[in-house]
């Protein structure tokens, strides 16, 4: 299979238009010279529009629609668990967290904690940040594209990767966040535009009359696909261990996501105010309860494709990452190139975003920290130069450390989750207790880390969620007693929460009621 010249005008197309706007908005007026506040957090300007999409464009990465997708065909919905939940989580966040970030004015996720635990909680998680974006997101992001381009283009995953990366610095290296933010109104309008007709080309292949006929009869014929709570004897239970998939461990992994990572919240601390973060917080939740409409179906359709000899069943069987890459050949010359150029959009969208939040941690939380004298001119460069540094450090990785597992998507899940439980835990005490301090911050995040490396290896048959949930309750019962045991923190460190203003416009609360009701009527569906 390979791309036709309708294809490729399209694809070019696209590159050159997101080259262009990229070069365009990073301009600075004459005279200015971009500063750390211009580079890492655009000027503090973003609108709600521009937050909502960027959130969710950095999100939407080969991670959900390649890993995602796969998961669909092994799994079924229920693997939405991790997009419909967070749309709770976005909502929040934005009330009751981002209050406290914006007042404080901060650039990044460890300046809170050196504020409120000092240099030493800091330091330790400006290495872990760091070391985990590029040695698990980059390389997870770079590897699934990879295969994904692989999978219509006959290259070589390397090659892929290689093109894919150097897309990404090209675009974003020189523009930082506003480049990043902004381009990604576009990107994620593609990405809805191509992952929508990939959807309904993949439903509308079925022997049914039409795609909307496709859907009712994968409904019909593969019900167990379309349960969103799974019972133990499901193969997948130890993934998605049912109820717990709702109560469980699953919340840490959301909060620790979309409320503590750099690669994320970002977006929100570039906001030009609080009342723009929260509604373009609350605009990513309504776009997360599409996202499993137009990633994890076309996955449950590959099975039935699969089974009519359309696919290959036993390539899917083997790595079902490969599922949206094949069902990509479906695609007609044209609206391939488009449903491609969306693919290339969520990776590159993505790969920006993390080489962005990996330079302002760098650069703000540890270079800067050594170095407090150089100008500000001196810091953007540093910044980028680190960009550049970790996304050839993440090409090297990709293969040893990603290419061996079956599921890039739940890998990832893996990964964070050792250490997921210690981060909530520092943050939602550090908000919410006057007496949590720096020893109770370390017990949280060693001792989490350490009790879940022993039940992994100890009780591997337990799933992870419910692992992640046992070691959260832990690390908070454990933080809050060796807080109160050592002493109260000084005074300057706390959060004086009186000062700050957790009301929300009528707009935010509306659309939060709308997300809320929308989700419980999926879940009553589907359950």
């Amino acid at each position: 299979m390979s791309l036709e010249t309708t294809d490729i005008v399209i694809i070019a197309g696209y590159a050159f238009a997101l080259l262009g706007i990229a070069l365009f908005v990073s301009r600075e007026p004459k005279g200015h010279a971009k500063n750390t506040e211009d580079y890492f957090l655009a000027g503090r300007a973003l609108p709600w529009w521009a937050i909502g999409a960027s959130l969710i464009a950095s999100n939407i990465s080969a991670e959900q629609i390649i890993g995602q997708s796969g998961q669909g065909y092994v799994v079924g919905i229920a693997i939405a668990a991790y997009e419909w939940q967070a749309a709770i989580v976005l909502i929040i966040v934005a009330k009751y967290f981002l209050p406290i970030f914006l007042r404080r004015k901060i650039y990044t996720m460890p300046q809170f904690l050196d504020q409120r635990y000092g240099h030493g909680v800091k330091t330790l998680m400006s290495v872990f940040w760091v070391a985990l974006y590029i040695a698990v997101n980059l390389t997870t992001v770079l590897w699934l594209g990879g295969l994904a381009v692989t999978s219509l283009t006959g290259w070589g995953v390397m090659s892929a990767m290689a093109a894919l990366a150097g897309f990404a610095v090209l675009y974003s290296l020189y523009g930082g966040l506003k480049a990043v933010a902004l381009t990604d109104i576009i990107q994620v309008v593609i990405l809805i535009i191509g992952g929508i007709a990939i959807t309904w080309i993949a439903l509308d292949a079925l022997p049914a009359d039409g795609a909307l006929a496709g859907f009712g009869m994968l409904m019909q014929e593969i019900p167990g696909h379309f349960a969103m709570i799974l019972d133990e004897s499901n193969p997948s239970y130890s993934d998605l261990p049912g109820i717990w998939t709702l109560l469980g461990g699953l919340w840490v992994l959301h909060f620790s996501y979309w409320g503590f990572n750099q690669y994320i919240i970002q977006r929100a601390l570039g906001a030009e105010s609080l009342g723009e973060a929260q509604k373009g917080l609350a605009f990513a939740a309504l776009l997360k309860i599409l996202v499993p409409f137009i990633v994890v179906v076309p996955g449950i359709a590959a099975i039935m494709l699969a089974q009519q000899g359309l696919l290959d069943g036993q390539a899917l069987a083997e790595r079902s990452d490969r599922t949206y890459g094949e069902l990509m050949s479906f695609a007609p010359a044209g609206l391939r190139g488009l449903v491609f150029a969306a693919l290339i959009a969520a990776v590159v969208s993505s790969l920006a975003s993390m080489m962005n939040s990996i330079s302002t941690i760098f650069t703000m939380d540890l270079y800067r920290a050594a170095k407090p004298e150089k100008s500000e001119h001196h810091y953007v460069i540093v910044g980028r130069v680190a960009a550049f540094a970790a996304m050839l450090i993440a090409l090297v990785l990709a293969r040893p450390f990603i290419g061996g597992f079956e599921s890039g998507f739940q890998t990832v899940q893996e990964y964070t989750g050792f250490i997921a439980p210690g981060i909530v835990v520092v943050f939602l005490l550090g908000f919410f207790d006057r007496k949590m301090n720096t020893a109770g911050a370390y017990t949280a995040l060693l001792g989490s880390l350490a009790v879940n490396v022993m039940l992994k290896f100890g009780l591997p048959d337990v799933p992870f969620i419910i692992r992640i949930w046992g070691v959260f309750v832990l690390s908070i019962i454990a933080a809050a007693l060796v807080s109160r045991m050592t002493g109260a923190p000084e005074e300057e460190r706390t959060v004086k929460l009186g000062d700050i203003a957790f009301a929300t416009s009528m707009l935010f609360n509306t659309l939060a009621m709308v997300v809320v009701a929308i989700l419980v009527g999926l879940y009553i569906w589907l359950w």
